[in-house]
């Protein structure tokens, strides 16, 4: 979320001048997928409960956060205690939360620590293979080219420069498509790292935790972004500025719809 400016003594900034000072993937991925939905959830800021999946997928993710956390701190024997840290981490998730499970959470949960319990297992990345880096938030500044800058947390870099995240799934994810649906993301990543280390990133892991009845693991290994893909990229970003500074928040109705929160007030928008 944007917080409000303070104005104390210096000049109050619009949430909208604070939406385009910083640009991430997570903001440019909602912007294209419905800007009325962006504007709810960034503008507007109407706070909505976490969804059990959104829920589970956090959990998820931290959990794996400690794991790449104890790897770079030479402490190998996670595998040990996975159950203790999963209770922490669903219980931590929890706290203040409003999550409607209907009656499924003890369901949800079994479903997440079989699917990490999986995971470590049929996991490529070795028990002792020490990260390069871990959760780390990343900027880079676009001035050169007429943009603002980007930010971004990466998951974890192994050690050969490739940039990995993961993604919980309620379904196989589709091997054609995967790359396209996530290009936004790993472009951004690509200029982050770029910029932080002054080299190419040797590749990209897309780890899919799917969450199916027997779970999977679906690794995608893509190339390093082209020259074509940052591009497109920026391109994206100036039409995300220019839209953002005309308010230019309408609807786009289609099967985002099916999982989108803001359902009602799109019906009651004009």
């Amino acid at each position: 979320m944007i917080a409000h400016a303070e104005n104390n003594g210096t000049d109050h900034k619009s949430i909208a001048e604070l939406l385009i000072e910083e640009v991430s993937a997570s903001r440019l991925k909602r912007w294209s997928t419905c800007r009325l939905q962006f504007y709810f959830h960034y503008v507007a800021q109407i706070k909505k409960p976490a969804t059990p999946a959104l829920a589970v997928g956090k959990v998820v993710h931290a959990v794996l956060q400690q794991w790449n956390h104890a790897r770079w701190r030479g402490d190998f024997a996670f595998r040990e205690n996975l159950n203790e840290v999963f209770d922490s981490k669903w219980q931590k998730e929890q706290d203040g939360q409003k999550i409607d499970w209907d009656g499924d959470e003890g369901k949800q949960k079994q479903s997440a620590i079989s699917t990490l319990e999986l995971y470590l297992d049929q996991t490529p990345i070795k028990p002792d293979e020490k990260p390069m880096a871990v959760e780390v938030q990343l900027e880079a500044d676009l001035g050169k080219h007429g943009l603002p800058k980007i930010i971004g947390f990466i998951d974890l870099v192994r050690p050969d420069g490739n940039i990995v995240d993961f993604k919980t799934s309620a379904q196989t994810p589709n091997g054609e498509s995967v790359a396209h649906q996530n290009e936004i993301q790993l472009t951004c990543y690509g200029l982050l790292y770029r910029d932080a280390t002054d080299q190419i990133e040797s590749g990209f892991e897309l780890h899919h935790l799917v969450k199916t009845k027997s779970p999977k693991l679906i690794v995608t290994s893509l190339p390093p972004i082209t020259d074509n893909q940052q591009t497109r990229l920026f391109k994206q970003i100036e039409s995300y500025v220019e839209g953002v500074k005309r308010e230019d928040y309408v609807p786009s109705p289609g099967m985002a719809c099916l999982s989108c929160q803001f359902q009602n007030e799109c019906r009651h928008w004009h």
